[in-house]
């Protein structure tokens, strides 16, 4: 092989590896890259994290125009450095007119126009100052550059000036170049003899007199504003901090020695610098890897011979193969090269996925789940295994725009099935390996669950980092909502709390009695009620709730709950009861009288928790004194009296003196029975909520 076809062949393998590179975005990582038809390249950037500081900040209103937000002026366009055709940075901005009246339209009486602090200067190149009106003197003050100014007279005549550029200072209209470095201007109107009518002045891209259809003053007035065109930098820095931008830019490109330059393209006296890519690159030189390499070869007549492109440069190699069987091989070679190792990728990804939730299943506790269902006693019907991607598809891959709630046991989202079923999916905390085989058999309990008031657990995800549980979906929100929030629309009657009130108890009475299991919740509270479409109760959240056997009387655990509804018995002793839960809706049923929060800085020390606060009204005979306003006018006192006595004997400090979930359940259903007979003979205009009423029987 000679030494000729060695360097081809070289040359084509390298070529082969540089044919998978794609070009560079003008925008930082994550960042909107246009606002209507403009594009935005960094420094300019639309969000936090986008741009380089506040000089930069782009604002796109209803997605439609780009704003410069600092300085409030419409961007029309934004253009980086190009090397090749030595143009400077630009950006073209929407500027008022600038009027000699108030009703003349535009900014009126010579405005200011002020960017000094950035990194903009109006453009002395592509600008230029226009004065039109008659017989006056319009000048352009700076704080910073010499006055300059133009004289117009008025001839009689008509021409079209404006547009034509054809102002000399005859027929209403003059021009002057800008001074150098200009980066705030105000105007002077100077009348000169006799002058009638609105004058004007503004700075404006030359180009846009030749495109327009302004004519005179008439136009002017209608257009209100003019492109001016600006151009910008990055801020001035001393040679160590140059050196220090160069190598963050230059600190992960291989060549660099002709990659990027960064250079000053002004005079020391302007505000900023520029920054270009090198020859052979095209791109953005303000991001990493932002200028990439460009493919002279494709100027098929730029070698005579076989043109191969090189990392900023390229080579002409003579040969006797064309370029075309040259550059087919090259795409074909790497078309299958590509190919090949996008399928072992997939593959390798595949294998690595199937693993990753083999072990994630095994770990919480899958293998163990699997055999339950699988036994006579599992119940595979109310117990089901759901997928990941079933689950992630329904979340949109857990978007937060889908969270539901979050809490010290997990966060929910809402998440639709493929059948189109609405639920709540709960990503759970990591749990305990060692507590693995005791969270299983929760599961399978919780899922056998049979009750119109209490929240239903449809299944689990057990080959995720975290478990996953699907619980059927409760679109009203919660109890503590409706009690608290202020900008709740619907108020809760002294019907629909009584009501309330039964059906928390019943579901409390089934899972401490009637499951087949007794159930202690462990966290009943108002933000744990959540209220269907009927506003019907359903008590949510069992993530600290255990299950105990028939024979036991209590469970001793690590101290879990939440402060106000917590039972001071099992704070500590550390010994969790039936009893405990009946605190907790005690504190629940004096939210529903008083409609107060269960802790409150607003009442005094002794009387933050809302617990101590109503036994403290209650044996002071202040009862009336703290229930809410809805409850007094709409429900008898001897009601309320006896909800409120009932309360009390759920909030005992002995826990042996409280009543059982069952008398609550049955007394509050005697309270409940006897309102809705009292409204059925004295109706009244209550809440239109379907009350859809259940007798203590059909627990």
């Amino acid at each position: 092989m000679s030494n000729s076809e060695f360097r081809i062949l070289v040359l084509l393998v390298f070529l082969t590896m540089q044919a998978s590179g794609t070009a560079a975005g003008l925008a930082r990582p994550n960042c909107v890259e246009t606002c209507g038809n403009v594009s935005i390249p960094f420094p300019f950037g639309i969000g936090a994290g986008c741009f380089l500081d506040p000089w930069y900040e782009i604002v796109c209103p209803y997605r439609s125009f780009p704003i410069l937000n600092k300085i409030g002026l419409r961007v029309l366009s934004i253009s980086l450095p190009n090397y090749y055709q030595f143009v400077d940075g630009m950006i073209s901005v929407s500027l008022p007119l600038i009027s000699s009246n108030a009703s003349c339209g535009g900014e009126g009486l010579g405005g200011p126009v002020n960017f000094e602090g950035s990194q903009f200067i109006f453009s002395q190149r592509w600008n230029v100052f226009t004065s039109v009106g008659c017989n006056t003197l319009a000048t352009v003050n700076s704080t910073e550059s010499a006055v300059v100014g133009c004289r117009s007279k008025c001839t009689g005549t008509s021409a079209n000036v404006v547009r034509y550029s054809a102002c000399f200072g005859r027929d209403q209209c003059c021009q002057t170049t800008l001074p150098f470095n200009l980066q705030s201007f105000s105007v002077d109107f100077k009348e000169e003899g006799e002058s009638q009518g609105c004058k004007y002045a503004f700075l404006a891209d030359r180009s846009w007199f030749l495109r327009s259809n302004v004519t005179g003053s008439y136009d002017l007035n209608l257009s209100k504003t003019v492109p001016v065109v600006l151009e910008w930098g990055i801020s001035n820095k001393t040679d160590y901090e140059l050196k220090l931008i160069q190598r963050s830019y230059r600190l992960d490109y291989p060549f660099i020695s002709n990659r990027d330059s960064l250079y000053g393209s002004y005079t020391s006296e302007m505000p900023f610098i520029q920054c270009h890519c090198s020859w052979g690159y095209r791109g953005n030189p303000y991001l990493t890897e932002g200028c990439q390499d460009i493919n002279e070869c494709e100027d098929r007549d730029l070698c005579p011979g076989i043109c191969v492109n090189e990392q900023g440069t390229y080579a002409c190699v003579a040969g006797r193969k064309t370029p075309i069987i040259i550059g087919v091989g090259a795409a074909f070679g790497a078309l299958v090269l590509c190919l090949v190792l996008w399928r072992l990728y997939k593959y390798i990804k595949k294998k690595k996925e199937i693993k990753l939730k083999e072990k994630y299943f095994k770990r919480n506790g899958g293998l163990l789940l699997k055999s339950e269902l699988s036994s006579p006693e599992g119940n595979v019907e109310k117990s089901k295994l759901f997928n990941s991607k079933d689950l992630e598809k329904a979340t949109d891959n857990f978007n937060d725009d889908r969270i539901l709630g979050q809490g010290g046991q997990g966060t929910v989202y809402k998440g639709m099935l493929t059948h189109g079923k609405i639920v709540a999916i709960k990503k759970s905390k990591v749990i305990d390996e060692g507590k693995v085989k005791h969270f299983i058999n929760e599961v399978l309990i919780l899922s056998q669950i049979n009750h119109r008031n209490v929240v239903k657990l449809l299944g689990c995800c057990l080959e995720t980092e975290v478990p996953l549980l699907v619980y059927e979906f409760i679109p009203n929100g919660t109890l503590y909502q409706y009690l608290h929030d202020p900008n709740q629309e619907f108020h809760v009657s002294w019907d629909t709390r009584l009501r309330i009130a039964t059906e928390i108890a019943r579901a409390l009475f089934y899972l401490h009695s009637a499951a087949s299991i007794p159930i202690y919740h462990r966290d009943i509270k108002s933000s744990n009620i959540l209220l269907d479409e009927k506003y019907r109760a359903k008590v949510a959240d069992f993530g600290t709730s255990k299950s105990v056997s028939l024979d036991q009387t209590h469970v001793t655990t690590l101290v879990q709950g939440t402060f106000g509804y917590l039972d001071p018995e099992y704070f500590q002793s550390s010994q969790f009861t039936d009893k405990s839960d009946v605190y907790s809706f005690g504190v629940v049923l004096v939210e529903l009288l008083t409609g107060q929060k269960p802790i409150s800085s607003l009442r005094e020390q002794e009387g933050r928790s809302l617990a101590t606060y109503f036994i403290i009204s209650m044996e002071e005979n202040h009862l009336f004194d703290i229930v809410d306003a809805q409850v007094l006018k709409e429900g008898k006192k001897e009601e309320i009296a006896s909800v409120a006595n009932l309360a009390k004997r759920c909030l005992n400090l002995n826990g042996r003196k409280r009543p059982a979930m069952k008398e609550v359940a049955m007394e509050l259903e005697g309270n409940h029975e006897a309102t809705e007979s009292y409204n059925a003979a004295f109706p009244s205009n209550k809440s239109n909520i379907d009350m859809d009423v259940i007798t203590f029987s059909d627990v």
